[in-house]
């Protein structure tokens, strides 16, 4: 290791377990060559010397299945670079089900494995069996087997990265503890240490469980916290002579794979413990926690009865050490939107071996180039707001988030802890009229109503919920005559400034200087003539402009606006989104509600479609848009907080003649998707254009000014694109889609979903997704052969169209 600290590096990262060496390696491999690694005692000392070093690819998103992908393709290359060995081991993994939902869930897993190209394939329970003799399957009802996974050594692949990247210049501190980091004009300037301070442009916190206090030392958010997390060596077993695949039951909490002639058995138990690493001693470093036997003895039972030869084997030790976990299990990466210069990899959720190499790759391509090379939002820090970030709010989730780690993904679940960080101000309304709620970046917001306390069945299914019938009624009320839905949790963004219209005109896609009157629709894109954002903008007056963005999306956006501006230009971003609710009044009914409360001019030639302004409605005044995100008449009306209450009693107490209903984000999701309406995350991100999505009317490639990402976007309109969004329909009553669902056409895969519901107008499954071309036209797709989803292993036969099943030309919504 180096002995004499620097005083300037141009890259200082923090922590020296996988994400740190990950990274360093990376970094390096790319031709930097000023970068130093700082370790508070020793390499992989902290979490990951203990890890059970398991790599299974598959991941929710074709991005982190992505960065896993790239790990185990590091893992298998780098002994060969370096000469120091891994412990790579390609021993597949294999998961078993003891249940219906379970079997459901993994032949999902298996069907999105072919999307994302990973072989896993489902195999009988006596194919199983013998992958696994030792394990007992009497009462297993499937298997799915993935050939590809395998295990490598913690401490050895971090060791192979590190000469790796001293090979290329990379230096080593050891023993050297952060104190401190000091900034100017906010960005990072230097970091701190007993040894020395040293100047830098960018800092990478890769600093493990230690992560959030190094995160604190700059204001930054970075929402992480630790558990213990446990696993048990048995003594020798006669019975294992060779690699297994390691085992999956997750039904049972655990995973166990061969180690050192005997199992290791791990588990992500129902209650998890959280820990407060301030207990630590300073000097931690290759420590472990208490032993707990109290607290694990449940899961050894489900062990012993899964491998019944454990009742007569006898235990090496049970390990029990410090692990982070995130409010919603995915790590955290990225440049920090506090900081300029202060990047993130850590928070890594028991899935760092796997995902490191991977993530640390795309983490230096990002400080590199300055921005990520694929979509990473699952991952990005700037999905999580201050209000994630207090230490009781992580303590309360920490446990619960590793105790689902296992669990059934079943579309729509919800956290149970650390709720009501962020209200709406009409939320008592709402909690009074019945309303169920679901959590967005710290927000509550509707999902259903049940006003009449009607018995449901079970919530969480992978086919027709218990809250079916609640739903249907709200979405048909919404076609067939008036909802309203609380939207208070769009961001909301207000630009000021002498040059806020230039500013706009270069980020956004669209014309904003017509949005005097007018509400403008547009895409803010990358280079590459990827989504950065889709948001609505309204005028306010002559330097001043409201951008209403997604619920998850204003941290990002804001960042993306001030990270854009040059230093010429004069520009304030600001977060109102707590300063205004948003009340959306949508459907046929809703012009004759509106004028119940108000006496201004809501007809079509008084109030034009997608036209914007100030309006008196009951006791206040209110901005009005009229635009609706169901394909029905509509408006959504912004207004003053403390104005909320009052504007909400006035127009739920006047329309029940109408057919008034209150409406949640499950009726919005459906009826959005009817209509082809495309959702952030879902079918547009930055991997996605315009041009593949069907918005090309929001971009104005003719007007004056030229706008970021308008070269790419000409250069993918003149040669021809490959991929475009279309949408689906199954007729089959047995088909319910959540989205991520392979599409098949003429028995090649050529695309998967990207939002799936059951459409309540149209009787059946609707579903969006992108499809893909190589050796004929979309015309030829869309026109000849069959077409077909499948959803957990099953095919079923769909309609693919370019237009909307619901309403194509847009008529319900101009009337």
């Amino acid at each position: 290791m180096s002995t004499k600290l620097p005083k300037q590096s141009k890259i200082v990262i923090i922590g020296g377990g996988i994400m740190g060496c990950s990274t360093a390696y990376h970094l390096l491999k790319n031709g930097c060559r000023d970068v130093i690694l700082l370790e508070r005692t020793k390499l992989t000392s902290g979490t990951t010397w203990h890890s059970a070093a398991q790599v299974r690819q598959l991941r929710s998103t074709e991005s982190l299945t992505r960065l896993v992908q790239n790990s185990v393709a590091l893992y298998s290359s780098l002994e060969a670079e370096t000469g120091q060995a891994t412990g790579w081991k390609q021993t597949g993994s294999l998961s078993i089900a003891t249940n219906p939902d379970r079997l459901t869930h993994i032949r999902r897993q298996a069907s999105l494995s072919q999307a994302f190209g990973i072989g896993a394939e489902e195999i009988s329970v006596s194919n199983a069996a013998e992958k696994w003799p030792l394990m007992r399957s009497d009462d297993l009802i499937g298997a799915v087997y993935s050939p590809s996974d395998g295990r490598v050594s913690p401490s050895d692949i971090c060791a192979a990265l590190i000469k790796g990247a001293k090979s290329q210049g990379l230096k080593v501190f050891e023993d050297t503890p952060v104190t401190g980091i000091r900034t100017e004009n906010g960005r990072v300037a230097a970091v701190q240490t007993a040894q020395g301070e040293i100047s830098c442009e960018t800092v990478v916190n890769c600093a493990g469980i230690w992560g959030r206090s190094i995160a604190t030392m700059v204001g930054a958010v970075a929402p992480l916290h630790a558990c213990e997390h446990f696993y048990l060596l048995t003594e020798l077993m006669d019975s294992v002579t060779a690699p297994l695949p390691t085992l999956s039951d997750h039904d049972g909490h655990l995973y166990l794979r061969d180690e050192g002639g005997g199992l290791l058995i791990g588990c992500f138990e129902p209650q998890g413990k959280a820990l407060d690493i301030e207990t630590l001693p300073e000097d931690f470093a290759f420590d472990l926690l208490p032993e707990d036997w109290d607290h694990i003895e449940p899961i050894l039972a489900n062990a012993m009865h899964r491998i019944p030869e454990l009742e007569q084997t006898g235990v090496k030790m049970l390990l029990n050490g410090p692990e982070s976990f995130t409010p919603d299990d995915r790590f955290l990466l990225g440049e920090s939107p506090e900081l300029r210069g202060f990047f993130l990899g850590c928070g890594m959720c028991s899935v760092g071996i796997a995902t490191g190499g991977g993530a640390g790759r795309a983490l230096a391509e990002w400080i590199i180039d300055g921005e990520p090379s694929m979509d990473l939002w699952p991952v990005d820090i700037r999905r999580f707001v201050p209000a994630q970030n207090t230490l009781r709010t992580l303590r309360e989730r920490s446990p619960e988030t590793l105790a689902l780690h296992y669990a059934v993904s079943f579309p729509g679940r919800q956290h149970q802890t650390a709720r009501n960080l962020r209200l709406s101000p009409l939320h008592s309304r709402l909690e009074n009229a019945g309303a169920e709620f679901a959590e967005r970046m710290g927000w509550e917001r509707p999902r259903w109503f049940n006003p009449e306390n009607k018995p449901t069945a079970p919530e969480l299914s992978f086919e027709k919920p218990g809250w079916h019938s609640l739903h249907a009624e709200e979405h048909r009320a919404a076609r067939e005559a008036v909802v309203l839905f609380d939207q208070s949790t769009f961001g909301k963004l207000l630009v000021q400034g002498r040059d806020a219209e230039s500013v706009l005109q270069r980020l956004c896609a669209n014309d904003i200087s017509k949005a005097d009157r007018r509400v403008v629709y547009t895409a803010m894109l990358n280079k590459h003539g990827g989504y950065e954002s889709d948001l609505t903008l309204m005028r306010l007056d002559a330097d001043s402009f409201l951008l209403v963005t997604g619920t998850g999306q204003p941290v990002r956006d804001k960042d993306w606006i001030r990270r854009n501006l040059n230093p010429d230009e004069f520009v304030t971003v600001t977060d109102v989104t707590g300063s205004y609710a948003v009340i959306s009044i949508a459907g046929p009914n809703s012009r004759k509600l509106l004028s119940r409360v108000s006496l201004d001019d809501f007809s079509n030639y008084g109030f034009p479609y997608y036209t914007h302004r100030t309006i008196e409605v009951g006791p206040a005044m209110v901005r009005a848009a009229r635009l609706s995100y169901v394909g029905e008449l509509g408006w959504e009306l912004y207004i003053p907080s403390e104005s909320a209450l009052p504007v909400f009693d006035a127009l739920s107490t006047v329309g029940d003649d109408l057919g008034l209903k209150l409406a949640g984000v499950e009726a919005l999701s459906s009826l959005r998707i009817e209509k082809g309406y495309c959702a952030w995350g879902h079918e547009i991100g930055p991997d996605d254009t315009p041009l593949q999505a069907g918005l090309e009317f929001a971009v104005k490639f003719n007007k004056p000014e030229s706008f970021i990402g308008k070269e790419a976007l000409l250069k993918k309109k003149t040669e021809g694109d490959t991929r475009h969004l279309v949408m689906l329909t199954v007729a089959d009553s047995e088909a319910f889609p959540h989205g991520g669902e392979p599409i098949w056409w003429n028995n090649k895969l050529v695309g998967r979903t990207t939002s799936g519901t059951f459409g309540h107008t149209l009787g059946c499954a609707v579903m969006m997704g992108y499809i893909g071309w190589v050796e004929t036209k979309l015309d030829t797709m869309l026109n000849t052969g069959n077409f077909e989803v499948e959803i957990a292993r099953r095919h079923f036969p769909a309609q693919v169209s370019l237009d909307a099943p619901y309403d194509p030309k847009g008529l319900s919504s101009r009337k």
